[in-house]
């Protein structure tokens, strides 16, 4: 079984989207969005920031 993004509407009618591993753990959650549209743009904005760098903050230069 691959990833898969799920679009779902919240408590408070929201659309939001997750994204969850082959395991179905959820590995990214979204905001809220007022439409169903917005959330599928960012479920495209998403797929293409995918193969974003990474950038550690986590060193030191002190």
């Amino acid at each position: 079984m691959a990833a898969k993004f799920e679009i779902f509407k919240d408590h408070a009618s929201e659309f939001r989207f997750r994204l969850k591993a082959p395991n179905g753990e959820i590995i990214a959650a979204s905001q809220g969005y007022t439409t169903k549209d917005s959330a599928l743009n960012g479920v495209d904005a998403v797929r293409r920031s995918a193969e974003a760098r990474v950038e550690d903050l986590t060193t030191s230069t002190v």
